[in-house]
């Protein structure tokens, strides 16, 4: 069996439980007990909603949520304290409030917005240290080249892909360097075809069975091979993650 068609069978698997989970209609942000006993939720969380109109709930680490704030989260670091670094994860990635509420919480406004939280007169929580990045476990054999033009002609037309498609990308869909910062990012690109919305339109040779006849894909469908997937997870191999948690610059 191809190797990567091993791997992507083991990686749909593991995310099979994130591909449709069906959300409430308001956010759902998951966090353990000593994070809201901290009173920073109570404090970040309605500037959110009051810029943006999403209205966030809090629920417990074990529930169902679009996003979660945890030390163990697969997502960048975002702030420190009291005795713990937190990571943002997101839970589904395809929901426009939950990538929304990543981008504000990572951007200036909402890392001065942490940070200028206090209690008892101090305040508990910073900006997460300069941290070497991780090094992915897992390599690829394909060709970055191929994968970056690859990239371009089947993803680019949702994601920004290079600092060259930026601007044609979807705002709401987190970019290829947004998602490369992310622990199992390499799980996330090799099985993409099972997380929604992709598998109303992608079509990975020998692994995805073909479209019901009664529900053709809606938009012009992705067709890839597994050496074209392979090559396209070795160009994002090669990308720089996005630096989320850089600190604040004063002006």
């Amino acid at each position: 069996m191809h190797r990567l068609k091993r791997y992507l069978c083991a990686a749909a698997v593991a995310l099979a439980g994130a591909a449709a989970p069906g959300w409430a209609e308001d956010l759902r942000l998951a966090a353990p007990a000593s994070l809201v006993d901290s009173g920073l939720l109570k404090y970040v969380l309605p500037r959110f909603s009051l810029k943006t109109g999403v209205r966030i709930e809090v629920v417990g680490p074990e529930e169902p949520a679009q996003i979660v704030l945890s030390p163990e989260a697969d997502g960048p670091r975002v702030f420190s304290g009291p005795n713990a670094t937190w990571r943002l994860g997101l839970r589904a990635a395809d929901n426009a409030d939950a990538v929304r509420f990543a981008d504000w919480l990572t951007s200036e406004i909402g890392q001065r917005t942490v940070t200028s939280y206090t209690r008892d007169g101090t305040a508990p929580f910073t900006l997460p240290k300069a941290k070497v990045a991780e090094v992915a476990p897992v390599t690829f054999d394909g060709d970055p080249v191929q994968g970056a033009k690859l990239s371009v002609v089947h993803c680019a037309r949702c994601h920004a892909v290079s600092e060259a498609t930026r601007m044609n990308a979807i705002g709401s869909t987190p970019s290829f360097f947004v998602l490369r910062a992310m622990r199992d990012w390499d799980s996330r690109f090799a099985a993409f075809y099972a997380l929604n919305p992709h598998p109303a339109f992608t079509q990975v040779d020998e692994v995805t069975p073909p479209f019901p006849i009664n529900r053709p894909s809606p938009i012009v469908p992705v067709e890839i091979t597994l050496d074209e997937l392979e090559a396209i997870l070795a160009y994002v191999n090669g990308m720089p993650p996005a630096d989320l948690g850089a600190p604040i610059r004063h002006q």
